[in-house]
């Protein structure tokens, strides 16, 4: 059952805070509670590293970093305030639901979050990638699905940020990623050859075979209508490169003048 954080005096805009131990992190605790009658989720430090500088200036710049990632399935943080009975938080909105461990161990895994796994979690991962947003190694602890909506969400990213990614960093993501969709394949009742294949590519034991970025990835994933789309835009791009390298060349036709 959630702990009811200390005793602190009554304050209306904050309600029904309660801990939830299975959320906690490595330096932090996390609770859920309604501000102005709204659920949200916050996250501050463990009462014994509170007020030590380095932690301090660690929850202090997890928020900087944080606050200004903009993704639908990637855990957003909208402030960091000052919490009666708790101390400073770092507020996300309420993404309260069940961590895909918890489904894989329960049996619980549907076709519909193995569906969201290989649209949402890539579209999550390829929004990482892209901003060179550092991230604890994806696994199935880190993949919420929402309670009522069974929306996907990734949490713990963007702690730091890079100047880039290196090709050890991209393929740490495509491995983990294969872990992560064998595990929950095992779980589902429905067969997926296609995605055992691809999955099996993710973690073979060559890296060499491996799929070598995250664009040929979502590109084995897609289905035969969205890989022909994906070709023919592709190729498309292709074309119109070829046509304006050709009209910038001394090939390119010479008007008549008369």
């Amino acid at each position: 059952m959630p702990e009811n954080p200390p005793a602190a005096p009554v304050d209306a805009k904050w309600t029904e805070i309660e801990h939830l131990p299975e959320w906690d992190e490595e330096f932090y605790h996390v609770y859920t509670a309604k501000k102005h009658g709204k659920w949200l989720m916050l996250k501050t430090l463990r009462p014994e590293l509170k007020g030590i500088s380095e932690y301090e200036k660690m929850i202090e710049k997890e928020f900087e970093v944080r606050y200004n990632l903009a993704h639908p399935h990637i855990i957003m943080i909208n402030d960091f305030e000052e919490v009666p009975g708790l101390g400073m938080c770092i507020i996300t909105d309420d993404v309260y639901g069940d961590s895909l461990a918890k489904l894989i161990r329960e049996k619980k895994v549907t076709d519909d979050h193995i569906y969201k796994l290989h649209h949402q979690l890539l579209d999550a991962l390829d929004y990482i990638q892209t901003n060179h947003l550092a991230h604890h190694p994806l696994d199935s602890s880190r993949v919420i699905f929402t309670e009522n909506i069974g929306n996907l969400k990734l949490i713990d990213v963007g702690f730091d940020q890079k100047n880039f990614l290196t090709h050890a960093d991209t393929a740490e993501d495509i491995y983990n990623y294969g872990v992560l969709l064998n595990e929950a394949l095992d779980a589902v009742e429905t067969q997926h050859p296609r995605l055992r294949r691809i999955a099996a590519r993710c973690v073979n034991p060559d890296p060499s075979k491996r799929y070598p970025t995250l664009n040929a990835l979502r590109l084995a994933l897609a289905d035969k209508r969205e890989r022909m789309l994906f070709i023919a835009i592709i190729l498309f791009l292709l074309a119109m490169i070829a046509l304006l390298l050709w009209l910038n060349s001394a090939f390119r036709p010479v008007p008549q003048i008369s």
